[in-house]
């Protein structure tokens, strides 16, 4: 863990990563979460690799205390071996930078998929089933990468089948050799999805010609877009509406307990408060699979009143979830335009 001693105060539990193999000319990213355990706002200045074949992503604005961010870096594996590569993350924290490190092995064919492909769609393995686009705004165009392994003694040609009118997809390669990687880069067109909270749909990769849709070769893909607030006033944000999530006594900030103690289904009611100084409206409640079902008593919050927040978990839906137990709460609060729930289900 990489600590320093100050005002405010980087701390980094996994400073020091093994990534194993990589396949050459793959780029692999690498994140480095850090929370500032200081009592003072934590910004990074600047973050410099130890050599060009890194690029680097970081918070550009002040990290409160007590909260997280992530450092990327995206190595480009363009050189076989192994390697040992470091970042020097300079923040206004002490002048000497704190460093980051990661290292492993390039090489031209993976023995083992299993890390990091592990979809196995029979003839070709996927880094991950679920995409999602997060804290979008109208008029973004993020993109997403999944990696595809063929494991065929031919070539594979990778398409998507069912991709809706906000996505589209580039296969780099087109044709992937055989004990290859290859990627499927989605881009979303914001300007085109229907509504701001979660919009998701499913796509599915075809793994041969012909190839028809199944829970085997569905990919879930989810989109949060955000509602707008560009001509809120400094005033208007001081009165705004300002909702808090509560289990009892207790606020729930990012992660809701919801034991199912063996039962195959549990239900469970939280507090929605409206601290803020004008009505909150919630114009959506969503789940993110179908093992939830959630209600909300009253979408209008009135300044310091409460509405119940009903969960309900289905345990046998939720084990053939392809994506965590979530909720997604879309309201007028400008801070927390979107407020996000991980159930903890255990």
């Amino acid at each position: 863990m990489c600590t320093s001693m100050a005002q405010p105060r980087l701390v980094c539990e996994n400073a020091r990563q093994k990534v194993g193999e990589i396949i050459f000319m793959t780029p692999k990213t690498v994140k480095f979460e850090f929370r500032n355990a200081g009592s003072q706002p934590l910004v990074i200045t600047e973050v410099h690799p130890s050599c060009g074949c890194i690029s680097v992503k970081y918070p550009e604005g002040a990290v409160a205390a007590g909260q997280t961010g992530i450092i990327e870096a995206t190595y480009d594996a363009r050189m076989l071996g192994t390697f040992y590569r470091e970042l020097a993350v300079f923040t206004n924290e002490q002048e000497a930078p704190t460093y980051l490190a990661f290292e492993g092995r390039v090489v031209e064919r993976l023995l083992d998929y299993d890390g990091d492909f592990p979809i196995d769609l029979g003839n070709v393995r996927l880094s991950s089933n679920y995409v999602e686009f997060d804290d979008v705004n109208r008029g973004d165009k993020p993109v997403v990468e999944l990696q595809v392994a063929n494991l065929e003694h031919g070539t594979y040609e990778p398409q998507l089948m069912h991709l809706p009118q906000y996505l589209s997809a580039e296969y780099l390669p087109s044709v992937i050799q055989s004990g290859r990687i290859g990627r499927i880069r989605l881009t979303l067109d914001s300007e085109r999805l229907m509504m701001d909270g979660l919009n998701q749909t499913s796509i599915y990769l075809a793994r041969y010609m012909g190839d028809k849709i199944s829970d085997q070769n569905e990919i879930v893909v989810s989109a949060i877009l955000l509602p707008a607030f560009r001509d809120l006033t400094k005033e208007g944000l001081e009165k705004a509406p300002h909702i808090v999530v509560m289990d009892g006594t207790e606020m729930v900030e990012d992660v809701a307990q919801l034991p199912m103690n063996g039962k195959k289904k549990v239900t469970k009611v939280f507090n929605v408060t409206n601290i803020g100084e004008e009505t909150l409206t919630v114009s959506a409640v969503q789940v993110f699979n179908r093992a939830l079902t959630v209600s909300l008593s009253d979408r209008n919050i009135a300044p310091h009143a409460t509405a119940k927040l009903k969960i309900t978990v289905d345990a046998k839906q939720l084990a053939k979830a392809k994506n965590g137990p979530r909720i997604l709460i879309i309201s007028n609060d400008p801070r927390h335009a979107k407020t996000l729930l991980d159930l903890n289900v255990e």
